[in-house]
């Protein structure tokens, strides 16, 4: 009897975890590899679908700006993602008057603001509100038109399913994401003003020389083609794991969940990573006293 024999019989479970750790990276290079075909394939066919699909390109376009149903009425996205960002920036604004203030130095709330909503927090506030909206629905989406055979249906009268359901999707995140990200941004420079001239009192000409100092246009350029990077990132993220999604309900709800993890970890990456391209060496401001 061999080594292996009698450990499967004394210890089964050992043996099913050691077989199952032994095997993980087999299967987490072949997802691997299914997510970077499914990628290619689904960006190789945007021409394809501008040509062929361009009436569903239109109809995900608006639901994807306004929403369907109950969230259309309150505005969709534009109104998730303008709220969230209001929020946001308005926490990045009272956190900085209160730091800042520690040393005495609260009039550079200004700087704080065009510098940190801008290059950080706008980009990373806005992809996480389109991965719980847009994203965890395409998931969903997809996901129940798998399991229920309606993609298999769509090959076999001669769709080519990866072009009509994620190659539109990509090309409607890619339109919808520049006004979106330009509410996003004008919500980015409003609350902070808002907060810190009429909650705490500063000055408007403090706060609007600080601001307009330290803010480049070029960092608002960067940001907006970080905010489309991470909107093209997240919907080929829920794409995927929407067209993939198997075992039933069941399996329709670990892909959404699988997705939304993925994708956040993905924003932020990409934040970091792009922030270390265009501020890792040099940093494009010079701040004195």
């Amino acid at each position: 009897m061999s080594t292996s024999t009698v450990v499967r019989a004394r210890f089964p479970r050992t043996a099913t975890n050691f077989g199952r750790f032994a095997t993980s990276p087999a299967r987490a290079l072949n997802a691997f590899g299914q997510m970077v075909w499914f990628t290619l394939s689904s960006v190789g066919q945007i021409p394809t679908t501008l040509r062929n699909y361009r009436a569903e390109t239109v109809r995900l376009i608006a639901q994807i700006g306004m929403g369907t149903g109950a969230l259309a009425v309150l505005g969709g996205t534009v109104a998730i993602v303008g709220f969230i960002t209001l929020s946001g920036s308005s926490l990045v604004a009272i956190q900085g008057f209160s730091s800042l203030g520690n040393i005495g130095v609260e009039v550079f709330t200004g700087f704080f603001a065009a510098l940190v909503n801008v290059r950080i927090a706008a980009p990373v506030v806005t992809g996480i509100a389109l991965a719980a909206t847009v994203g965890a629905g395409a998931t969903a989406e997809l996901g129940a038109m798998r399991i229920s055979e309606e993609i298999d249906a769509l090959e076999v009268m001669g769709v080519k399913s990866v072009a009509f359901l994620a190659s539109t999707r990509i090309i409607a995140a890619i339109v919808v994401i520049l006004p979106l990200y330009g509410l996003a941004m004008l919500m980015a420079f409003l609350s902070p003003q808002l907060v810190t001239t009429v909650l705490y009192g500063q000055s408007s000409g403090t706060y609007n020389h600080y601001f307009r100092t330290f803010l480049r246009p070029d960092d608002v350029f960067w940001s907006f083609v970080v905010a489309a990077l991470i909107a093209v990132i997240v919907m080929i993220t829920h794409c995927y794991y929407g067209y993939t999604a198997a075992g039933g309900p069941v399996g329709v709800g670990e892909a959404v969940g699988r997705s939304m993890r993925f994708s956040l970890v993905a924003v932020v990456v990409v934040a970091m990573l792009s922030s270390l391209a265009l501020y890792g060496v040099d940093p494009n401001f010079n701040l004195t006293v």
